[in-house]
């Protein structure tokens, strides 16, 4: 009885063992091909493979900046889990029921030299066609057909941030907060080319040469010009723990880096300053044992809630 149990022990621990190797490796495989495959540096928190239950859980996938441009995350997914067909895998086919992607967070950032980071990513640009040789050409490598049924894409924020003008970098946060579903995605490159401009399509951004390649991968969706949320808002808001001395005293130290100071009380917690050409307002108020931070701009009398949460998330990077 006694031997009977010491085996079984081994083999539940082999079993353990055997599932987090294969997650490691998996997990090692996705960032490479992936990093691969966009031309930036791919990593992620977590993964796991559940065979029983065909799934796959992913946490903190985060592809970063190519060369050139910071080394702060581009595109920051806090989870993803997808639902596998395991007899499609057994034929050569990676095919996904259904997948669902967190998107938390997105930055473009323009570089010294006027580059969008996610226009400088491989997967952003267009093939070039070869020139004719004499000799036969390599035969390009053969990729596992690739397909999801069902796509839902919770897009959280979209961070703005510009490189290319002197002195402190201009800043500016849309709060998408949308959930969309796609049907029928057949390539990776399909995949990767909608979750980098589906959050630029929905703060109205134009121009950008990812929107080519989503195109040419079969992503048929329309830009957005604006996102409807912003209408009529000019302004974002957030409670801290820390207290008002602190909060009052990092938001004019914020305003006055990105902009102008015009005014401020701190009896009445109240600042107004120039950032942008916006006149941005910022009120600080002690609620209960927190301290509450609401910022509003406005520019040419239209509301500017991009500029106001720009101004927000300088403040939140100051009292983390």
């Amino acid at each position: 009885m006694k031997k009977i149990l010491i085996i079984l022990c081994v083999i539940l621990i082999g079993l353990v063992v055997l599932g987090i190797v294969k997650d490691q490796i998996i997990k090692s495989a996705i960032t490479v091909m992936t990093s691969k495959m966009v031309g930036a540096p791919v990593k992620m928190d977590g993964f796991r493979l559940g065979l029983l239950r065909q799934s796959v859980d992913i946490t903190g996938f985060r592809i970063y900046n190519p060369e050139g441009f910071s080394e702060a995350a581009l595109i920051d997914i806090g989870k993803i889990r997808v639902a596998l067909n395991a007899g499609a895998l057994l034929k050569g086919k990676l095919h996904l029921r259904n997948a669902e992607f967190a998107l938390k967070e997105m930055t473009l950032e323009t570089n010294k030299e006027g580059k969008l980071n996610v226009d400088v990513l491989k997967v952003a640009k267009q093939p070039a066609k070869e020139k004719v040789k004499d000799k036969e050409p390599a035969k390009p490598a053969k990729q596992m057909p690739f397909q999801i049924d069902e796509l839902k894409l919770s897009i959280g924020k979209l961070v703005m941030k510009d490189y290319s003008i002197p002195g402190v970098p201009a800043i500016k946060v849309n709060e998408i907060n949308i959930d969309r579903t796609y049907k029928n995605i057949t390539s990776a490159q399909q995949l990767v080319a909608l979750i980098l401009s589906e959050p630029m399509k929905a703060a109205g951004i134009q121009g950008a040469v990812i929107y080519g390649a989503a195109m040419m991968t079969g992503v048929g969706i329309v830009p957005v010009a604006i996102a409807s949320a912003f209408i009529g808002k000019d302004s974002v808001q957030q409670v801290f723990d820390a207290s008002f001395d602190k909060v009052y005293d990092v938001s004019l130290a914020v305003l006055q880096e990105m902009g102008q100071v015009s005014s401020e009380s701190r009896a009445d917690g109240a600042i107004s300053a120039t950032v942008s050409k916006a006149l941005v307002r910022l009120e600080v108020k002690t609620k209960e044992d927190k301290t509450e931070l609401t910022i509003s701009a406005r520019k040419y009398m239209l509301p500017e809630p991009s500029i106001a949460g720009g101004v927000l998330y300088k403040i939140e990077e100051q009292l983390k």
